[in-house]
């Protein structure tokens, strides 16, 4: 019975023996498995799994060939982040002609610059008697003077049809000679004052005196008279009109505006201006409100002489200078200044056109006014009487002016201009500025954005 027992036991412990090699041999065959697997799991530096790698060596290469070391690839350009340039914001409309303008004033010469502040007569050009075509003699003198403008009168327009030829011509003669447009004039007030309208030859009906339409008290009759005015100017190939008469008739005895003037009503006046100014810029013709700082209170006649008002600057603005301002706020290219005098209102005894008081220390820098300043005509009395062709064209610029309308002696006007800048009497940035200003508005012309 014992016997049996010790078998019976010797048998148990040497099942447990067995189970526990089994036991151990799973075990061992189980972790090598599990680190076989997570061999192959690891990424090799290039990026590939090492067993993949592994393979691919004996698939490609010979057996008992040493494998090349494999260099960790770098990234190509593309795969480098880089950061996204800022793209440069689009000139405006302004910054382009700013460009532009800088561009063509770095391109003139002196006597090109020169010649471009001169607004004259075509016979003043060419030396004739009477002009009625821009052919060769226009274009062998515009070829030496470029000047910025032309004004007409009656006895240069004969009918319609020989007006749209001579101004087409003598824009092509300005184009082909100094790559710009020419600012073509004419005194077209209406009534009193016309170039155009009833005369022989044009179908355009005269709108009337100025004084006619500031009775009315509507300044929508204003505004028509700019768009009638406007659209046969244009249509002829005029682009600058030497109107509207600004000037309030506050003296009942000055014949020189007394037709011409809206009426004695400051705050009438300017609306008139200002809506006549929008019909004729509605029609593409520039509007030159005349003549700063106000003829309606003077004594005396500049076209034959000293023209004066005792006012002081206090009175005037009260008065007389309420539509030019309304003018200058609401935006006007040109603007007229006249040759009256103002012994109660300047230190000096000069003619408006010719004070640096004036101009540049009321219109420009008082008022604010960046648009073209253009002299009343040179050749009238209140000037001629006194002053040369060349003083009184350098005065001016020194003043502050930028057009020269009509001198006596344009020879003797241009010669004087250019020698006050060649010896320094008219520094090149005071050209410059004028220059500036005309290619500004002749330059917006081209893109069609210049009329305010």
């Amino acid at each position: 019975m014992k016997k049996r027992k010790r078998r019976i036991l010797r048998f148990v412990i040497l099942l447990l023996i067995l189970l526990g090699l089994l036991a151990w041999g799973l075990a061992k065959l189980y972790w090598e498995n599990a680190n076989s697997a997570a061999g192959e799991g690891e990424t090799a530096p290039g990026g590939k799994v090492q067993g993949e790698e592994e393979t691919g060596r004996e698939l490609s290469e010979p057996e008992g060939t040493v494998p090349e070391e494999q260099e960790t690839p770098t990234p190509s350009p593309s795969a480098v982040p880089t950061s996204t340039p800022t793209p440069s914001p689009t000139p405006s409309q302004e910054e382009l002609l700013e460009m532009q303008v800088e561009e063509k004033l770095a391109s003139m010469t002196q006597e090109e610059k020169v010649a471009q502040l001169f607004f004259i007569t075509p016979e003043a050009l060419t030396g004739t008697s009477q002009v009625q075509a821009a052919g060769e003699v226009t274009r062998e003198r515009f070829g030496q003077y470029p000047v910025g403008g032309i004004i007409y009168f009656q006895h240069n327009l004969s009918s319609e049809e020989q007006t749209r030829e001579m101004l087409t011509q003598i824009q092509q003669i300005s184009r082909d000679r100094i790559g710009l447009p020419l600012f073509t004039g004419v005194d077209e007030e209406g009534g009193t004052v016309t170039r155009v309208a009833g005369k022989s030859g044009f179908s355009a009906l005269d709108v009337g005196d100025m004084r006619q339409i500031g009775a009315s008290e509507d300044p929508e009759q204003a505004y028509q008279v700019g768009l009638t005015i406007g659209s046969y100017l244009a249509d002829l190939g005029f682009n600058v009109d030497f109107a509207p008469c600004a000037d309030v008739l506050t003296n009942p005895e000055n014949t020189v505006v007394a037709r011409r003037s809206f009426g004695s009503d400051p705050e009438l006046v300017a609306q008139m201006v200002c809506r006549e100014m929008d019909g004729l810029e509605e029609m593409g013709v520039f509007a030159c409100p005349k003549h700063f700082p106000g003829h309606g209170a003077t004594r005396g006649d500049t076209h034959q002489g000293y023209s004066y008002t005792e006012k002081t600057w206090e009175e005037l603005e009260s008065q007389e200078l309420v539509p030019f301002v309304r003018a200058v706020e609401r935006g006007t290219d040109f603007l007229m200044v006249g040759h009256i005098s103002l012994p109660n209102a300047l230190q000096q005894d000069l003619p408006a056109s010719l004070s640096q008081e004036v101009i540049t220390g009321v219109l420009r820098e008082k008022l604010g006014y960046q648009g073209l300043v253009i002299t009343d005509a040179l050749n009238m009395g209140a000037i001629q009487n006194v002053y040369s062709s060349g003083e009184a064209a350098v005065a001016a610029l020194l003043a502050g002016g930028d057009l020269l309308l009509m001198p006596a002696d344009f020879a003797g006007a241009y010669s004087g201009v250019l020698e006050a800048v060649q010896t320094g009497v008219i520094s090149s940035q005071r050209l410059d500025d004028s220059v500036s200003r005309i290619l500004r508005v002749k330059l917006a012309m081209e893109s069609g954005n210049s009329l305010d």
